[in-house]
């Protein structure tokens, strides 16, 4: 093993330590940025392992910290969001693929992109990806275009909304359904507040929902149905509702479940610090100027338009 290796092992682990113990220094900004540094001036070891490894303990994570989720809060959320979220989806959708013919980006990588923006980045695109038969090029490029976006949204967002002084469940509104993935959205509302948190999780964790009619519909018009089998459904869903339960009808779990919830925020950073590992120079070659520059417009309208929406009281 040559020495710049041996360094790049040891930075790694030493930056992953540094990230996963609590400590005043350490977020989930935080550790996303030092990831992306990481990733785009290091050669990770092994980061195949890295991504299933962010894949599993994000899901986990917000199982943990629907321990510290009312249910009726979280039914609340469902429902208040319903029409406002199918009416958001059905406006994302549309302009993102008129946006994606005006820039002649690939129909499959535009409607990928705009699935992602429309519902929950990455995992409605690995969802949506088997379906409309995209390659693993096509998934990638729409990915590592949703996961800038993330990136960006992730440190963006607190700032912007303590600028326009939006309220806790405001913001948690507004992140919820402006920033892509589920694991910005959580970092976000953790880093403006207790409650923007958990409206920012109940809310986009019913957002996530809406993959399966989408998915199913996607499959029946274009007679895919056989792909259905090869979909990441969003299990973790499931079981968030489930810790939201027993958190709000097992008293008796009282004094875990803080700890739960308490190990499901370390793993949320600790999973935002794998992701940005994963943001090569390579990787970022990959997106291409024209399907990122369909993602920020695309995203640069929904998020001001619902911030706009959000301000005004209409939703």
């Amino acid at each position: 093993m040559n020495t710049r290796i041996w360094i790049e092992r040891v930075a790694l682990f030493v930056l992953f330590v540094f990230v996963a113990v609590p400590s005043a220094w350490s977020s989930p900004t935080v550790a996303l940025v030092l990831g992306v540094v990481f990733g785009v001036t290091a050669n990770h070891p092994s980061p195949k392992a890295a991504k299933k490894l962010s894949q599993i303990l994000l899901q986990v994570s917000i199982v943990a910290m629907g321990f510290d989720m009312n249910l009726a809060q979280v039914l609340a959320a469902g429902r208040s969001g319903f029409i406002y979220t199918l009416a958001g989806i059905a406006f994302t959708l549309t302009l993102g693929m008129l946006l994606g013919r005006a820039l002649s980006v690939s129909r499959k990588i535009a409607h990928l992109i705009s699935v992602g923006t429309a519902i929950c980045g990455g995992s409605a695109i690995a969802a949506m990806g088997p379906v409309v038969g995209a390659s693993d090029e096509e998934m990638s490029v729409s990915i590592g275009t949703v996961f800038i976006l993330n990136a960006i949204g992730l440190m963006l967002f607190p700032p912007i909304g303590h600028a326009v002084h939006l309220s806790e469940p405001q913001f948690g509104l507004w992140a919820a359904l402006a920033i892509h993935d589920t694991s910005s959205v959580v970092g976000a509302g953790a880093k403006f507040g207790a409650t923007a948190l958990m409206v920012a999780t109940t809310v986009k964790l019913a957002r996530a929902l809406w993959i399966v009619p989408l998915v199913l519909l996607t499959a029946v018009a274009q007679q895919t149905r056989t792909s259905l089998r090869s979909i990441k459904w969003p299990w973790f869903v499931v079981f968030f509702v489930v810790a939201a339960i027993a958190r709000t009808y097992l008293p008796a779990g009282g004094p875990i479940y803080p700890w739960l919830s308490k190990g499901g925020r370390i793993g949320l950073t600790v999973t935002l610090f794998l992701i940005g590992t994963g943001m090569s120079r390579e990787n970022l070659a990959k997106v291409g100027l024209r399907p990122l520059l369909q993602g920020v417009v695309l995203w640069i309208i929904v998020a001001s338009t619902t911030l706009g929406l959000i301000r005004s009281g209409v939703i």
